[in-house]
């Protein structure tokens, strides 16, 4: 009965994403306040009921931590993804002019991520493990970033001081941007991996945060091709694709592995006398 709380919260949540382009204004504002909301608390409880409370809470210090400090230090000095701003007054109370709900973007973007490079990481050694887990882990963030920040610059939800200096077709993101959430993913990841260590207890089901992952890494390509109307989404749409892909592709050749190997045992099994 647990397992079904994080997952009616990730159904509303794709429920609000899905309402996202057929709104504007200050009703988008409400569904983008809602969407990051709802992902992480699905995100929080999911953790929570799988993985312990301990390792719960220092995931929110961690990613909701961190990533306060960093839009707070960025915000003010450029500091490591260059020279932005938020809009004022748009997603609610703000702290240092960084919005109150911004944190808590990272923790549901970054768990459902880590959850699908434990996966993919299982059958390594223990050493690789965890170097493969933070490396996959960060490579899944730079991905959604690919998604998210052009849909929010569009969106006008923060701007940046350049226009020329990033990727073909999102050139007013400046590729400092994505160095930034290199380095502070691999903090977040880097300390999240010494957490576990010691902390986390043994998984019921991801089946959740899978299916977040997915939803993220297919329903935005779909979205920013399709339902949005700025046209260097079509871009971001393709960027993202590709580098969550990376993981995402790899995902579902585990599933398939899985399903055909339950195949063969079922197979495999003598009947009954």
């Amino acid at each position: 009965m647990r397992q079904r709380v994080p997952l009616i919260l990730a159904l509303a949540a794709i429920g609000a994403q899905i309402v996202y382009p057929l709104v504007d204004g200050s009703s988008r504002d409400a569904v983008t306040i809602a969407v990051v909301g709802l992902l992480a608390a699905a995100s929080i409880s999911h953790a929570a009921i799988n993985r312990g409370v301990v390792w719960t809470a220092a995931l929110i210090a961690v990613t909701a931590g961190v990533g306060l400090a960093s839009e707070i230090v960025g915000t003010a000095t450029g500091m490591p993804y260059g020279c932005y701003g938020y809009s004022v007054d748009r997603l609610g109370p703000a702290l240092s002019d960084v919005p109150l709900i911004v944190p808590f973007a990272w923790t549901a973007g970054f768990y459902p991520i880590w959850c699908v490079a434990t996966r993919l990481v299982q059958r390594f050694t223990p050493a690789s493990r965890r170097i493969g887990r933070v490396a996959l882990t960060v490579t899944g963030l730079v991905g959604w970033d690919l998604y998210l920040d052009p849909q929010m610059v569009a969106d006008n939800q923060w701007a940046w001081c350049v226009d020329n200096a990033g990727l073909a077709g999102i050139a007013h993101i400046p590729l400092t941007n994505y160095a930034g959430w290199i380095a502070i993913g691999l903090i977040m990841a880097t300390i999240m991996e010494a957490i576990t260590s010691r902390f986390e207890k043994p998984t019921l089901s991801d089946a959740v945060p899978y299916g977040l992952f997915l939803w993220t890494w297919l329903g935005s390509a779909l979205a920013h091709a399709v339902f949005l109307s700025a046209p260097e989404l079509r871009y971001s749409a393709m960027y993202g694709f590709v580098v969550m892909g990376i993981l995402g592709v790899w995902l579902l050749a585990t599933f398939g592995v899985a399903f055909a190997r339950s195949r063969t045992s079922h197979a495999d099994t003598p009947p009954r006398s």
